[in-house]
């Protein structure tokens, strides 16, 4: 059951990043204006623990297993751990997806049942906002969490005009796709571990299912751009997906669970964890959907068929923290994967604030440009 809550009510710790001595005032400006812009949205609420084991069963891993019908033999975290191991080694199979059968374009819009299947019957069709473009150049785009409609359109404008098309493919539970009775995308990201699972694994058949149609309408050179949750879902994705050539990543992280645990977005999410589980083990039962478990599968398909990233991430960041997006650039290099990384000096939130936004989206359009 939801509940209404306040969102600074009970969240006495912040994270870490802002209990630290700030190394300079620009530093605290900016942190400062990020706990602003995070205080404007009201409508936070805390959902009830779940462990969402009937979500772990709804998976294709037939041949190593899916989630035990009966109650768990060693408790439910140890369970979990061997359910993310058995995942983990038959990734293709769990971020498979179906063939979608029929594309419905109605003027600047493409819909679609989404290959996953989902309980919710406003989550079942994806909605697509298309700028379309001449040429062979197309890009799907995939916002932040809790993006409205209309989020990214301008970056799809400027990519439209530098002669690349982009589709902006919704995200599940987000805008039309959001059930009767949210305010928000909780559904995306709350604290019942195994539909924030499945969350994922059907964005992820969303966005293979759209490339589908972007080869159909005749594009050959394809590419993605994700932000912040759109980040993790473009990046699962691309590391299964040797059509996706370039791949710009806004806003970079390593664990799922860390970001959830850590950021100042999501204090209600671990509000609402605490007492079930700890930062360990979040992180672990949501390793099937962290980026971090895919970088080596993500490097060899990328030594396959040509890979090139775009890393970009915010020096003072209190939703995705620094060391975190640190080490994803130290894995990219140390992987030897071809990439063009950037720090901006700016915070989650202010990246899509003047003057960052500018910079961020000219990164953006600039790379694609030249690698698409």
């Amino acid at each position: 059951m939801l509940t209404s809550c306040n969102p600074h009510a009970r969240l006495e710790v912040f994270p870490p990043i802002l209990q630290r001595p700030l190394p300079s005032p620009y530093a605290s400006l900016i942190h400062a204006w990020e706990r602003r812009l995070n205080r404007v949205d009201q409508d936070r609420r805390i959902t009830a623990f779940d462990w969402g084991s009937e979500w772990l069963r709804a998976t294709p891993l037939n041949h190593v297993g899916a989630w035990p019908a009966q109650a768990p033999a060693h408790g439910v975290i140890a369970d979990l751990r061997a359910w993310n191991e058995r995942v983990l080694t038959a990734s293709g199979e769990f971020f498979s997806y179906p063939p979608v059968r029929a594309f419905r374009r109605e003027g600047d819009w493409l819909r679609f049942d989404s290959p996953v299947a989902t309980p919710y019957a406003e989550n079942r069709e994806v909605h697509a906002r298309w700028f379309p473009a001449p040429g062979p150049k197309a890009v799907v785009v995939v916002a932040q969490w809790n993006a409205d409609e209309h989020g990214h359109w301008g970056l799809c404008s400027l990519l439209q005009r530098a002669g690349i098309a982009a589709l902006r493919v919704s995200m599940p539970y987000h805008d039309r796709r959001m059930p009767a009775g949210l305010r928000r995308a909780e559904y995306t990201v709350d604290a019942n571990i195994g539909r924030t699972i499945h969350a994922a694994r059907q964005a992820v058949g969303d966005i293979r299912a759209a490339l589908d149609w972007l080869e159909q309408e005749g594009y050959t050179s394809l590419g993605i751009v994700g932000t912040s949750l759109g980040s993790c879902y473009a990046l699962l994705a691309s590391a299964h997906e040797p059509r996706l050539r370039v791949n710009a990543f806004n806003h970079v992280s390593q664990y799922f669970g860390d970001v959830v645990w850590t950021g100042l977005a999501t204090r209600h999410v671990r509000d609402s964890l605490a007492g079930y589980v700890d930062q360990e083990q979040l992180r672990e039962a949501w390793r099937v959907i962290s980026p971090a478990s895919y970088l080596d599968t993500y490097a060899r398909l990328a030594r396959e068929t040509g890979k090139r990233s775009l890393l970009i991430w915010a020096r003072y960041d209190p939703c995705f923290l620094p060391e975190f997006s640190r080490a994803v650039v130290a894995s990219f290099r140390r992987l030897g994967l071809q990439c063009e990384a950037h720090g901006l000096p700016c915070g989650h939130y202010t990246i899509g604030r003047w003057p960052f936004k500018y910079v961020d989206a000219g990164l953006i359009v600039r790379f694609l440009r030249r690698e698409l």
